[in-house]
């Protein structure tokens, strides 16, 4: 029997710009200015092309002992950011988020966050689902704060 495969989408509309959206949620050094109390720390682990935060870039976010380890596998200046998951492991395996950001015809923007997984362990995933789509709700709310406090 193979392991289920679940995905989830959470959509918000904002007055801010693509462009800020896009540059808070791809610093992975400054996610603790905006995604706290989830996110208290946020750093670097490397920098990916373009620097800081193109293909390649490994962020680490969350809050010791657990700090989440994300590399981004799609990066389109100001619509589209891709990421991986890559440690530590979760019950959730192989878990892949990305962020679509469209312009609205009034100057916001609409953000299309989806998130997929394969459960690890026969039944965990539905609470894995509900957990991580919460997690991205809650997050895509505060980016969306932080962009238009800006």
């Amino acid at each position: 029997m193979s392991a289920k495969v679940f995905a989830f989408e959470v959509n918000r509309t904002t007055t801010a710009p693509a462009a800020a959206l896009f540059r808070l949620e791809t610093d992975g050094a400054r996610w603790s200015l905006w995604a706290k109390p989830l996110i208290f720390q946020s750093s670097w682990e490397r920098q990916g092309d373009p620097q800081p935060a193109g293909v390649g870039t490994v962020r680490k976010v969350g809050m010791w002992p657990m700090l989440m380890r994300e590399k981004t596998i799609a990066y389109e200046q100001d619509r589209r950011h891709g990421y991986l998951q890559i440690g530590p492991p979760l019950p959730a395996k192989d878990y892949r988020a990305e962020m679509r950001l469209t312009p609205t015809p009034n100057g916001g923007t609409d953000i299309r966050w989806t998130g997929t997984f394969t459960e690890r362990l026969p039944g965990t995933g539905p609470v894995m689902l509900i957990l991580l789509r919460s997690i991205v709700g809650f997050l895509a709310g505060r980016l969306v704060k932080a962009a238009e406090r800006q």
